[in-house]
């Protein structure tokens, strides 16, 4: 890692809800912070749900998002890396971020080096113990036989289908609060505890949260969650030394 550079974390901007407007805020948001960042980053690492739905038919990709996708373009044009994650709202990404946009995807959580310090980080979705009823419908939307039926769908259905249902999503939900929950009940918490004792890191790294936190996993060991840009518009930055978490103070009119 450079001397000055910096690595960047962000996820959850779930971009496509609730409405149009607030999404087209957001969208431009995020590309003023990638901008702004990309002046001294050595890495940026966006740990999933940057789109609220997104799927790629063989020839067709979702309508919109131009800004936040040519700016991303720009950034690995650039020689700047860009490691994409993906979430449980955007698995469904085939080819295209890497053939147009030049990102480096990662499907699982992943043990990474940077500078000194070693991070194990991903979107976080379907980890620690419980929800057993997520973590059997997320096996269903990662089988390929259920990923090629949908595909037979005409996109301009599909899409709306997916849109419609996306909406009763939490990001979507202005009204719904995100709190820390005691400790035992945090399972991306408990999650980062069972993993330390059989692969020691420096900091666990995740979305999908949708709150921003730092917190001690073990003696000199941190967990932190990047929080969303829905609600918080925060993201995490490591210098080289240390993993802070900050807040992108949004332009509003």
């Amino acid at each position: 890692m450079e001397s000055g550079k910096k690595a960047y974390f962000v996820s959850d901007s779930h971009l496509g809800v609730p409405d149009r407007a607030g999404s087209l805020f957001r969208e431009r948001e995020l590309v003023r912070w990638l901008r702004s960042v990309s002046s001294d980053a050595s890495s940026i690492y966006i740990l999933g749900d940057v789109f609220d739905f997104w799927f790629e038919y063989s020839t067709v990709v979702p309508k919109g998002f131009v800004r936040l996708l040519g700016t991303l373009a720009e950034i690995t044009d650039s020689g700047i890396p860009v490691h994409y994650f993906t979430g449980n709202h955007d698995m469904w990404a085939f080819g295209y971020f890497e053939e147009e946009l030049g990102l480096i995807m990662h499907r699982h959580p992943e043990e990474i080096r940077i500078g000194e310090k070693t991070f194990f980080m991903g979107h976080g979705d379907g980890l620690g113990p419980g929800d057993r009823g997520y973590k059997l419908l997320k096996s269903v939307f990662g089988c390929r036989t259920c990923q090629r039926l949908f595909s037979y769908i005409h996109p301009g259905l599909g899409v709306r289908l997916a849109m419609m249902l996306s909406k009763r999503s939490r990001a979507a939900n202005d009204k719904h609060k995100e709190e820390f929950l005691e400790e035992d009940k945090e399972w991306l918490l408990a999650y980062c505890k069972q993993m330390q004792k059989n692969r020691p890191v420096d900091y666990f790294v995740f979305g999908h949260r949708h709150l921003p936190l730092d917190v001690e996993v073990a003696p000199g060991v941190r967990y932190v969650n990047t929080g969303d840009w829905v609600r918080y518009f925060s993201y995490a930055v490591f210098d080289g030394k240390e993993l802070k978490l900050k807040r992108h103070d949004p332009a509003r009119a």
